[in-house]
């Protein structure tokens, strides 16, 4: 686990409803759990902050960060599809946004890694498509792009096994089901605070993959039994069943740094 990554899982998962803040001190604590080290968190910490993702702040005399809006906002719709009980309901129009052509080759990797990340494929050079528009669009690509919505003339089914590697996705999803069917089999019902968030992190750290994977397509495009909807029950179900003890343990480590254990 990459702590940029372990840090923008405490903010989104832990933080986004609560504080939005928190001393350094705790989140090298709570990083430090999954095996990261000092170091490489506070370096992670201080290049979100350069990024405008984190803003530095102290409170009650303890050094730390806070969610910028801009963070808040694009973790507020992350934890939204991935603790998403079903999809949206779909009214069989494709939401198409044709983008500016950059000459810049880096900038037209970021475009994609950032469209891809919102559940757009590619139809054409710089056109991307998805079964419904993305809340954080303009705050991703600014103004410099045109949007149509449009309904598809033949198969939809056909038409998105065409656009998305579905069965890798669907591979992805089963394998994730068999990795937190381990995960938790025999999980002590005396496990510690500690326990529970590091076993809940985990679970959590591996499903957010499904961000970059899964576009969150309607049923009406997917395969029959569709093995997402298992693996999402699944990780729902664990994640609500671990939430109190790791929610009690960021806390805790929140109280220490305060110096309020």
């Amino acid at each position: 686990m990459l702590a940029r990554s372990a840090v923008f899982d405490i903010y989104g998962d832990h933080l986004l409803s609560s504080t939005k803040w928190a001393p350094v001190a705790a989140l090298v604590q709570l990083t430090g759990v999954v095996d990261i080290a000092p170091a490489a968190t506070r370096t992670a910490i201080s290049r979100m902050a350069r990024e405008g993702w984190l803003t530095a702040q102290t409170r009650d005399g303890a050094r730390g960060y806070a969610m910028t809006p801009r963070a808040a906002q694009r973790l507020a719709t992350a934890g939204q599809r991935i603790y998403a009980d079903r999809t949206p309901e779909w009214d069989g129009r494709w939401h198409i946004v044709v983008v500016e052509h950059s000459g810049d080759r880096s900038a037209r990797a970021r475009v994609r890694a950032s469209m891809e990340y919102l559940g757009y494929a590619r139809l054409a050079v710089d056109t991307w498509i998805a079964p419904r528009a993305s809340d954080d669009l303009a705050g991703t690509l600014g103004p410099g792009y045109r949007e149509f919505h449009s309904e598809l003339s033949g198969d939809p089914r056909q038409f998105a096994s065409s656009m998305w590697d579905l069965e890798q996705i669907a591979d992805a999803h089963r394998q994730y089901d068999r990795w937190l069917t381990e995960l938790v089999q025999g999980f002590p019902d005396d496990a510690s605070d500690e326990e529970r968030y590091l076993t809940r992190t985990l679970a959590v750290h591996e499903w957010r993959k499904f961000l970059f994977r899964d576009p969150g397509l309607p049923p009406e495009v997917l395969p029959a039994a569709w093995p997402g909807t298992v693996a999402s029950e699944r990780f729902r179900d664990v994640a609500a069943r671990l939430r109190p003890g790791a929610s009690a343990y960021v806390e805790s480590c929140i109280r220490t740094a305060l110096g309020r254990a």
